[in-house]
């Protein structure tokens, strides 16, 4: 360099004060929200004729809306609210999954992540917007193998690939790009793309759906750590580790060649369908019910008819019921109800809001019920369940059912430090009953703790293999047949008790939430299967 480039920058430096130290420079943007990618990635259709646009397919899933989820604003509400010293270290953690982008970047600048300051969504500035993006198309597709499936990445401890050679960032994709369209994209989004085959593996998605969460004292101190949802644990310990990841079932290949991008996109195999299908079809439905409150940019179309695959992938994937060993003697009708698991983790998994259980019904001859257990009430409340009726009572796991009082719920129960139950998570210390139907080839008795068969199902011997059996022993009281048996498990993402535990929270986020769901109650629950038998 020559020497007269240098003059004025001397001349800078002696005219500043005493004492002046350059500010420390912003870090470069690491994120773009969704528009930078919608483009190129819409309009895409299959030789079928079938519109596979990634951005709009996206943008009506929990992915995108994962911000603007009332349910979860509200927890994260009442958990500050429960531990106010800890409320910032709460809102970081939270929004590390949730808001992934913004809370990335604030960490990059020397912050902690945020969640209530990004809130309500149509917030203006930078940080805002990514947060509001959720887990959206530049996040997923810039994590790097490092450390991926390690303990290490979990948690939202993802790493963001650094930036290659010439600054630009890296987006990876399970294809080979040449260098034309490696072009475009650099110049349309300011990504070079690059093949990954690690996007398609389960342990890409088990970066933030590992939720290992830190139990808290009074004061705020760590007292403990908690398995708050582990599915991709769950996985491993199942016969589906070797057959199908996580994508093969909740982002389904097209089964035909398709392009990815509308822009010189050429026919590949096994795209990847970006509608991630999962269990949340009630939020799905109350984000498009309550959308101007809560900034949702998906059409309502779009949201109504990711529901509607939500729902049908949980009724064709989820389960299977059957009924059999149906026999009356002695004035009683004896029969066997079986749940066959047929999802890769757990029946249900992840949240433990989330529950399944058995409605089951008999008539007589003339149409009359003569017992029912399990009836799902209008108000969202499952009839006969302790924990709905008490929030200091749980129902335990049956291998025998003989009275309507008595149903078989399969869920997680969590107690705080005095065994006293709770679905506050940082209170929580661990479950005392996990009889969720675990799947194929899991092995309870070689279960790691995390994903443990907790409480009477461990030793049920009719609780294992990825199914579960009930017997049903009905007193027929003279009634005559014959007998019309009905079994149906039905599914909630949001249990009755975990919703009704939020009123006593005074906050704008409780109480929003809790005015959302009294609206939505009827529609709660669905039915994943249902067996019937006359005898």
């Amino acid at each position: 360099m020559r020497i007269a480039t240098l003059l004025p920058v001397f001349a800078l430096a002696a005219a500043l004060p005493r004492g002046w130290s350059a500010p420390r420079r912003a870090p470069e943007p690491v994120f773009q929200t969704f528009d930078r990618c919608f483009a190129c990635h819409n309009g895409v259709v299959a030789a079928s004729g079938e519109d596979i646009s990634i951005g709009f397919a996206w943008r009506a899933s929990m992915m995108a809306n994962s911000a603007r989820d009332p349910y979860w604003q509200a927890g994260v509400r009442r958990e500050t609210l429960d531990h106010p010293s800890a409320s910032a270290a709460i809102e970081a953690e939270c929004s590390i999954c949730h808001m992934p982008m913004a809370n990335y970047e604030a960490r990059l600048a020397g912050r902690q992540g945020q969640v209530f300051a990004h809130l309500p969504v149509n917030a203006g500035d930078r940080a805002s917007a990514l947060a509001a993006d959720g887990v959206s198309c530049s996040l997923c597709h810039q994590i790097s193998t490092e450390k991926l499936g390690t303990r290490a990445s979990m948690v939202g401890r993802f790493v963001i690939e650094k930036p290659g050679a010439e600054g630009e960032r890296i987006a990876y994709g399970p294809f080979a790009v040449d260098a034309g369209r490696t072009r475009i994209m650099r110049s349309s989004a300011g990504f070079r793309p690059a093949e990954g085959k690690h996007v398609q593996r389960s342990e890409l998605c088990a970066t933030c759906h590992t939720l290992i969460t830190h139990s808290l004292g009074p004061d705020g101190s760590v007292t403990g750590e908690l398995a708050e949802q582990v599915p991709y644990q769950e996985w491993l310990h199942s016969k589906y580790r070797e057959t199908r990841s996580c994508q093969d079932c909740h982002m389904p290949a097209v089964k035909e060649p398709a392009p990815v991008s509308a822009v010189l996109g050429e026919p590949r195999e096994g795209v990847s369908r970006h509608v991630f299908l999962g269990g949340n079809f009630f939020m799905q439905r109350l984000l498009n019910r309550f959308r101007g409150e809560l900034g949702v940019v998906a059409l309502p179309q779009e949201l109504e008819s990711q529901a509607m695959q939500t729902i049908a992938h949980l009724q064709t994937e989820a389960a299977e019921v059957s009924i059999a060993n149906v026999e009356a003697r002695g004035g009683r009708l004896e029969l066997n109800v079986t749940v066959r698991n047929l999802a890769g983790h757990k029946l249900p998994t992840a949240y433990p809001s989330r529950r399944a259980w058995l409605h089951v019904a008999v008539r007589d001859g003339g149409g009359r019920t003569i017992f029912e257990s399990g009836a799902l009430s209008p108000g969202g409340s499952i009839q006969g369940n302790d924990n709905d009726a008490d929030a200091a009572r749980f129902e335990p796991h049956y291998t025998r059912i003989s009275e309507p009082g008595q149903v078989q719920i399969y869920e997680d129960i969590l107690v705080d430090p005095d065994g006293a139950v709770t679905t506050g998570l940082l209170t929580g210390v661990r479950y005392i009953k996990d009889n969720r139907i675990p799947p194929e080839g899991f092995d309870k008795r070689t279960a790691d703790k995390e994903v443990a068969v907790l409480g009477e199902a461990l030793d049920d011997p009719d609780f294992a293999g990825g199914r579960d059996t009930v017997r049903y022993s009905i007193a027929t009281g003279g009634a005559r047949g014959p007998f019309r048996i009905e079994a149906e498990l039905w599914y909630q993402s949001i249990g009755f008790r975990w919703a009704e535990n939020l009123r006593r929270y005074d906050s704008p986020e409780t109480r929003t939430f809790t005015r959302f769901f009294d609206a939505m109650k009827p529609a709660s629950g669905v039915v994943l299967a249902r067996a019937r038998a006359d005898h």
